[in-house]
């Protein structure tokens, strides 16, 4: 068991009132041990409480108060589990944080394969780790729904991608979850030449037959780092092999909306921008299931551009008294369509750069804005020769709250480097603000800039844990 130890304490909260302060440390509630965040919030759903806390002395002590049903304890938690993150013990053949660089913080090779966070942020899991107690556990308090790493279905090939001789048991796990009235979000890491055609044939028709516990399937491209020394092959997809990828996948969506209305299985972005197509409308989307997970973002981004013009009905001729030069920062994927979006803003006195940023850090392969560095972006505003008045850069670059770069670069230091003011811009109605109104507009405050590095390959905006 572990203890829940307390970061900060809100304003006016049941905590302040019972004068705890950050570094307690919550250890038993009503007499249950605590694991996590979800046994503290089922035992603090009672009315009367008995609280064991120990203070940063040392000493414990037993708090007894009364609190209405729905009343919150007002702290926030170093962490979302109290006894640690349960670690991936899997090996990948397409493993993204064994490709991480060396010599980058500690939080960036955290491998969680952790039910608990699956059902808290949104992590993906592969459930190879778990055992009875956890589906116990499930049951009891119906985590749901889940986010679970299906790869490929095939049992044999499974084992196989995942290096573990127990990934063969996914169907049963599946069953289980069904049983139990849990329903579960899927992903599969699609590697060229190994779970792809007639395996991605097969994946998607067994998870489709699991629906409605099965609410969607991802299908993502490997990425790959300069820095993976795994000697099993794995090949990047190119403009050919996405497309042909896009045509497959494409009917099956076309069967499931014509039967049932809804899409269902669902493409990474990098898919249409590596086959020169375009990402699908919203509606193909579904409300965007996915979106945490990278799914849609393309789209999604368009959508809130458009709606905030809409909104403000910018006009020909409405825009800056004076030349107003911006430079936005993003990843080299999707650099093509923030020019288009610049382009279509008829704002008077608007120049926009759009510089695409080769990862240089990663290798150039990896051309996603969250995996940018701040050294990269650097280097690639530099090459431009020319002062701005404003730099956008993407806020899926920072680390939680405290502003950091992947290479441990403060904003504040990169900043620095710079005449321009830099701002973050998070989705598209921050990049039409950001465009229309730079004088006025503030980026997303960092506190809410909270990422997590997930076992997937994924960079992805959750409540996150990165001091764990």
């Amino acid at each position: 068991m572990g203890y829940g130890k307390i970061l900060s304490v809100q304003p006016d909260s049941l905590a302040e009132e019972l004068e705890l302060v950050p570094g307690d440390k919550i250890i038993e509630v009503n007499g249950i041990k605590l694991r996590d965040i979800i046994d503290l919030s089922f035992a603090f759903a009672d009315e009367e409480i008995e609280m064991l806390v120990e203070h940063g002395d040392g000493q414990q002590e037993v708090l007894a108060f009364d609190k209405d049903y729905d009343e919150e304890l007002g702290v926030e938690f170093e962490s979302a589990v109290f006894d640690g993150i349960r670690r991936c013990a899997n090996n990948c053949y397409f493993c993204f944080v064994d490709q991480v660089a060396p010599h980058m913080r500690d939080s960036l090779n955290i491998k969680d394969d952790d039910y608990r966070m699956s059902f808290l942020y949104g992590n993906f899991i592969t459930m190879t780790n778990m055992v009875e107690n956890d589906f116990k556990r499930i049951e009891q308090y119906h985590l749901s729904p889940l986010f679970i790493s299906v790869q490929c279905t095939n049992p044999e090939l499974r084992c196989q991608m995942l290096r573990c001789k127990s990934a063969d048991r996914l169907a049963a796990q599946l069953d289980r979850l069904a049983k139990a009235d849990v329903e579960y979000h899927t992903q599969i890491v699609l590697c060229r030449g190994i779970n792809d055609g007639q395996e991605l044939d097969r994946s998607i028709r067994d998870i489709l037959s699991r629906k409605p516990h099965a609410l969607s399937m991802a299908i993502v491209p490997v990425g790959l780092t300069r820095f993976r020394q795994d000697c099993y092959p794995l090949e990047s997809f190119d403009r050919e092999s996405a497309a042909q990828v896009i045509e497959q996948v494409e009917s099956f969506q076309k069967k499931e909306r014509e039967l049932t209305g809804r899409t269902f299985i669902y493409l990474g972005d990098e898919f249409y921008f590596l086959a020169g197509k375009e990402v699908p409308p919203a509606e193909v989307y579904d409300g965007f299931p996915q979106l945490d997970n990278g799914i849609g973002l393309a789209r999604n981004f368009i959508e809130e551009f458009s709606a905030a013009t809409s909104e403000a009905h910018t006009q020909s001729g409405e825009g800056y008294t004076e030349k107003m030069r911006l430079a936005v920062l993003t990843g080299t994927a999707i650099a093509p369509l923030f020019r288009k979006l610049a382009d279509e803003l008829p704002v008077v006195n608007l120049e926009v750069e759009v510089v695409p940023v080769p990862n240089n850090h990663f290798g150039t392969s990896v051309n996603v804005s969250g995996l940018l560095t701040a050294r990269d972006m650097k280097s690639a505003l530099g090459n431009t020769e020319k002062d701005y008045d404003g730099i956008l850069i993407p806020e899926s670059c920072l680390r939680t709250g405290d502003n950091v770069f992947l290479d441990d670069v403060s904003l504040q230091e990169f900043c620095g480097w710079f005449s321009g003011r830099v701002e973050t811009v998070s989705g598209g109605e921050d990049f039409y603000r950001a465009l229309t109104d730079f004088s006025n507009y503030q980026g997303v405050d960092g506190q809410e800039a909270v990422y997590m590095w997930q076992s997937n390959a994924a960079y992805t905006k959750r409540g996150g844990y990165d001091n764990e």
